[in-house]
């Protein structure tokens, strides 16, 4: 069986948790591990304060504590609330996490465009 993408994102937002730019916000203020999954051209354009960067496809690679690619803000323990630009990657993204064993995993729903329309600022980025 053949399934879009708009399907397996519909999928993904059913099976994690999705917050609103607000709620994100409440989040960064207590302190949760943002992830910015958008690709690195897409980055420079700013980034929610204090988040780390992990492409989509190193998420994983990342992620996982067995791989030489770990990155150590990437912790199962901690809440961890991932976002890209609109939400569709983020989603997915989330819901991968949550297959490799990270249970307190969320996405920020609409992504950056979302989190501006809401009138919260980007940070610029130091790379």
């Amino acid at each position: 069986m053949t399934r879009t993408v708009a399907e397996m994102v519909h999928e993904a937002k059913t099976n994690i948790e999705n917050l609103t730019p607000e709620a994100a916000l409440n989040e960064q203020r207590s302190g949760s591990v943002f992830i910015d999954i958008r690709e690195p051209q897409e980055v420079q354009t700013g980034t929610i304060a204090g988040a780390h960067h992990a492409p989509r496809g190193m998420l994983e690679f990342y992620a996982d504590p067995q791989s030489p690619y770990h990155q150590a803000f990437l912790d199962p323990s901690r809440r961890t609330v991932l976002y890209c630009a609109s939400g569709g990657r983020s989603a997915l993204a989330a819901q991968a996490l949550h297959q490799m064993g990270y249970k307190n995993v969320a996405h920020v729903d609409g992504g950056v465009r979302a989190w501006q329309e809401a009138g919260f600022p980007l940070a610029a980025t130091t790379a």
